[in-house]
Formats: C-alpha cells, structure tokens, sequence
C-alpha cells in the first residue's frame, strides 16, 4: 500500500497522451485549448461612440463661453454599422451619433444627446450650439481598448467557456485547436446491483455510474456505461479488457470487486495483462481499495470501491487529476480553510472529509466538517460543497487548524 502523494505523483507519470483536433470555434465550448489562442485584430476594431450624441473637434471649443458660443453645422448622421466616411469635413461641422458609430478624425470627442442645445429647433435642427470648452475623448471607446491584436484570448489548457465562445466569436477566430475528448467505459460490478426502479432490500440501486456520468456532463470527456459485470463474470471481464486494448477507448473504469473478497475478481483479472505500471491499495479513507493499472497501449485503468462515497472520493482524487494532467488543465490550487470543529483519524492515512466550505466577512475560508464520514452514508455529501484533506502523519485535527480544501470539479 502507498500513500497518497506518492500515487498522484505515480499517476502523473503514467498519464495518457491526448492528441489535437481542429474545430469550429461554435463547437469548442467545454473542449481544451491545446495552444495559446491570440486575437486575430482589435477590438473594438476602431473609435467608437459609447454615447448617443454628437461629435465635434474638440480643438474648435477650446475658446467657447456662454457669452462666445459657436453653432455646429449637423453634417450626417451616422448609427451603429454605417459607412463613417465622409467626402468633406468644413470648419465647426458635427455629426449625429448613435451608440457604436464609428467616430474619426477630425472628430475626436461626444457631446450626450442630454446637453445637447439645438438651433433652430430639436425636430429639424440644422446645427447645435456648443457655449463651452468640450474635453477631447469624452464617451469615446477606443480601437483596441478592450483587445489588442495579439492579445491572448485563451491560455494552452484552459477549458473553453460559454465566455470564451463569445470572445472567439466576437474576434473573429473562426477555428481552434482543442484536446480530443478522452474516451471513458465504465462497468459497475456486483450481483448487488440492480437497475430497477424497485429492488429487495437485498439488492442496492445502481448509483456510481449516474454520478460520474452526471460529473462528466460538464468536462471534455466522453462516456460510456457497459452492463453490469456479476461475481461469476471475471472472464467476460477479461474479454472486455482485450475488446478495449483493440479499441480507441482510453480510460477504463470499474466500480467494486477491488478489495480482497471472494468474488472480487477484478485485481485478478487485471494482472493478467502485461501492464507498465500497477498499483492496488492506498492509504487513503475512504477508497483504501482503489487500484490503478496502465497497460502497453496508451489506456489506462482504474478501479473504484463499491460504496458510493468511496467511489466518488476516488474519482475525484484519482481519476480527475490524471485526466486534467492528460489534457494539459492546470488544476485548481487547494483553498487553505480553518476548520471550525476537531476531528480524528488514522495517523499513517490521508483522509478526504465531507463538509461546508464558506468565507468570513473579512474574506477568511472556514470550513465545518460534517457528521456522518463513513463511505456508506450519503446525505452528508449531498449537504456539502467542498472536500476537505486531512494529510497522513498526523491523527488530531483540532478547530482553528488550517487544511486544504478542494471544490467537486476541481478547476476555476
């Protein structure tokens, strides 16, 4: 059995290569950026009005008074979209703008339609009467004033948001290079395990494909449930194993039968194949059992306990980070959090905690760990919003301590 850091290091090793697709931009949300991407121009692409109001050369207001005002001559009008060009601009001209117009030279400041004094009248005004000094650039956005061309848009392993979508769009990147969405069976095991809407109290609903399935919704993966394997199934195991080796599968996963019962056939099975790295049992609570495997090809396998909670820790603490490692994502960093009540446990194991994660006013992480940690109960983890880590060498955890705390996804 080894212990925790030494199996994220030993999974770290022994991840799997990801290879890169080209596809729409449309189609990238949830994908891996596999590169930097770079705006491709400036955005705004040029000057631009914030305003509905008129423009003027601010040069030709710098003597304006009360007493010395000067009348504008109203030239165009121009909206959002409209060719700004204009043949001749005469001395004391101004332009009517609306809100995203494109403003140029000799035009270089906004005047809001609110201070706006208008000759001879507002429903037919030939010019607008301007009575004092106008700053240059008032309301004005400027090209390049939100992105600049070259500016990074996406860094090389980001997860690519519904607001990343809009940037690309909005910019102009029409394709982009993404991470191939890894490719995930999963077997549940156990003459226990139904699929039934109504089940003995001797059989238990089948849950831990649900709530990966469900978990992965949201990743760049994609998801495969296979029919359950019964105790007396270790050889359909073993013709699934090989079906998998020829496939372009690339994580294969089991729920159950790691430990060291009668029927639990899978360790057993595993080992029958000529495997490059192989590990089977970490000091872990819960999921001690969790065993992982990689073979010749560029698969791997991973073995998770049965119960529920025990399933879930591992996936998050096993399987995730060998798939953000895969895929180039840089992992969230741990929030370090003081635990607002004791707790013990084994010294030599590391221990993932349920609990409430939440921040003080002055910005302080707390988190409160919940009663009920054994791997069979259910409800504290449906409460929680965050897993605390307990580390091994240590057994008395007491309120006030500091722990790293870890959210379910584990990315920003």
């Amino acid at each position: 059995m080894i212990n925790y850091k030494k199996a994220l290091l030993n999974l770290k090793k022994n991840k799997i290569k990801i290879n890169s697709e080209i596809i729409l931009s449309d189609n990238s949300i949830n994908r891996v950026s596999s590169f930097n991407v770079y705006s491709p121009n400036n955005y705004p692409a040029a000057n631009n009005t914030a305003f509905d109001g008129f423009a003027v050369n601010s040069k030709e207001t710098t003597k304006l008074t009360k007493t010395k005002a000067k009348k504008f001559k109203v030239i165009k009008t121009l909206a959002a979209g409209d060719n700004p060009k204009i043949k001749k601009v005469f001395k004391y001209s101004t332009i009517e703008v609306m809100t995203g117009a494109i403003v140029q030279k000799p035009f270089n400041t906004i005047i809001p339609i609110e201070e706006i004094q208008f000759y001879p009248n507002k429903s037919k005004p030939k010019y607008i009467i301007v009575d004092k000094k106008i700053k240059k650039n008032n309301h004005i956005r400027f090209a390049g004033s939100d992105f600049k061309k070259g500016e990074k848009i996406l860094n090389k392993g980001d997860i690519i948001k519904p607001q990343h979508i809009l940037a690309l769009k909005t910019l102009g990147v029409k394709k982009i290079s993404v991470k191939k969405k890894p490719r995930i069976v999963f077997y549940t095991t156990g003459n226990e395990i139904s699929n039934k809407e109504i089940v003995p109290n001797w059989k238990v609903r089948n849950s831990n494909s649900y709530y990966i399935k469900s978990f992965l919704n949201s990743l760049p993966v994609t998801f495969k449930e296979k029919k359950i394997l019964r105790d007396n199934e270790a050889g359909k195991f073993k013709k699934e194993i090989l079906s998998n080796l020829k496939s372009n599968n690339d994580i294969l996963i089991t729920s159950g039968a790691v430990s060291a019962g009668k029927y639990d056939f899978v360790p057993n099975v595993i080992k029958q194949f000529t495997l490059k790295y192989y590990f089977k049992g970490v000091a872990i609570r819960p999921g001690k059992p969790i065993m992982f495997a990689k073979f010749n090809k560029n698969k791997v396998f991973f073995g998770l306990p049965g119960n529920p909670i025990s399933s879930a820790a591992c996936f998050r603490f096993f399987v995730l980070p060998l798939i953000y490692s895969s895929l180039g994502i840089t992992p969230q960093s741990p929030i370090n959090a003081k635990i607002k009540n004791d707790f013990y446990k084994k010294k030599q194991f590391t221990r993932f905690i349920k609990g409430n994660l939440t921040f003080s006013s002055k910005g302080n992480a707390i988190f409160e760990i919940y009663k009920g940690q054994e791997s069979y109960k259910i409800k504290p983890f449906t409460e929680s919003n965050a897993w605390g880590l307990l580390p091994s060498g240590k057994d008395y955890f007491k309120r006030g301590d500091y722990i790293e705390c870890f959210t379910p996804t584990g990315v920003n």
